[in-house]
């Protein structure tokens, strides 16, 4: 005897001869909607809790330690690492609040401190890395990414101009090469320059530095030497490269100035070797060029530390003080007139200023930091 069906899926009742698949299925549509509404209701109250716990986390104030040199260490370390682990969305959303100008054409952004232009060997996030996604906050999904027009070295702030389109960014590429385009630095000097303006014109190559800690750093090729009290003319390296760098001190004091610096070339680590090995007066907080033969924490006067709330022991801490400040750009495609673009330096810059008692020019006596209230995520 052939076993007895039923067309719908359901239950066969032994004995009855009838089938009850379409009592279970209307009878199991109601205990369906009420677990999927229940699980829905469970998904919305972890979100809720989620979104809570991540708000009291950013809320919550870390403790403010009672040793005032471990206070401006914490202070230091907020101010200089808030971009360098978040989301590439939190670094991109950074950079379109810090936005210095934006056209058809161009968008300058400030760029903040410790983050590399392009990528490599240990880099977790670069500026390059987040352009498409500048590009759509920006102009919408169908947005094509932003291309860089110049760099900027990891630890120098300031204003860095992106194109919307690879032909434009060739085209400011190529101001920069042929040294069209003004650019001014400031910089914060450990020690102040003689004379208080001038010109460093001596060539910079590229060395390998002996001893325990192997490595290569840009030095100076100068043209002539003193031999016996006689300047003789040196010779030159192959390699070396043209570096000429105007200078002028705008602020200063017994131990440390405030620095206007125009590159008129552009090599690589220029304005740090200038200062530290051609003027004696490095950049501050710049721990690969303040000594020659070593890789070490800048060392610092008892009363620059002092001033500065530091410990020599703490001095890796402070960050290069280089910021790019300024560019002037010729006339360029539909635009007939030249563009100024200035950034603010950051509120670290701005910080240390006021603790060596040094004055900017008046018109630039406010400052901000656009990235200064993001957190690491």
């Amino acid at each position: 005897m052939a076993a007895p069906s039923c067309n719908a899926l359901g239950l066969w009742v032994r004995g009855s001869g009838q089938c009850l698949g379409s009592r279970f299925i209307l009878a199991c549509q109601p205990f369906c909607s009420s677990a999927a509404a229940s699980g829905t209701l469970n998904a919305q109250r972890l979100a809720e809790k989620l979104r809570s716990q991540k708000q009291e986390q950013k809320t919550r104030k870390q403790p403010v330690p009672t040793n005032p040199v471990q206070r401006r260490v914490q202070e230091l370390v907020r101010f200089t690492q808030q971009l360098q682990r978040v989301h590439p969305n939190v670094l991109a959303k950074a950079l379109s609040r810090g936005i210095v100008h934006q056209d058809k054409d161009l968008v300058v952004i400030n760029k903040p401190y410790g983050l590399p232009v392009h990528g490599g060997p240990g880099v977790q996030l670069c500026i390059s890395d987040v352009l498409p996604i500048l590009a759509k906050m920006l102009r919408g999904h169908k947005a094509e990414p932003l291309h860089l027009c110049h760099r900027l070295d990891k630890e120098t702030t300031g204003v860095m101009v992106l194109a919307w389109e690879k032909e434009m960014a060739h085209q400011v590429q190529e101001l920069f090469r042929t040294r069209q385009v003004v650019k001014k630095y400031w910089a914060i000097a450990v020690r102040v320059p003689v004379p208080s303006a001038g010109v460093v014109d001596i060539p910079i190559v590229e060395k390998e530095v002996q001893g325990p800690q192997q490595h290569y750093k840009m030095t100076l090729s100068p043209g002539y030497r003193m031999d016996n009290g006689k300047m003789v003319r040196a010779r030159t390296s192959r390699n070396a490269h043209v570096a000429v760098t105007q200078y002028q001190v705008l602020s200063s004091t017994l131990s440390s100035a405030l620095l206007e610096l125009q590159p008129i070339t552009g090599i690589k680590h220029q304005l740090r070797v200038h200062l530290s090995f051609g003027l004696d007066c490095p950049i501050l907080g710049d721990h690969k060029y303040s000594d020659w033969n070593k890789l070490a924490p800048q060392k610092l006067s008892v009363g620059t530390l002092k001033k500065l709330g530091l410990k020599q022991a703490k001095a890796h801490h402070i960050p290069l003080h280089l910021h790019a400040r300024q560019l002037v750009l010729p006339a360029l495609g539909s635009r007939k007139e030249e563009l100024n673009l200035v950034c603010k330096p950051p509120r670290y810059f701005l910080c240390s200023l006021r603790r060596l008692d040094l004055r900017m020019p008046s018109q630039d006596q406010s400052g901000d930091d656009e990235a200064g209230h993001l957190r690491a995520q």
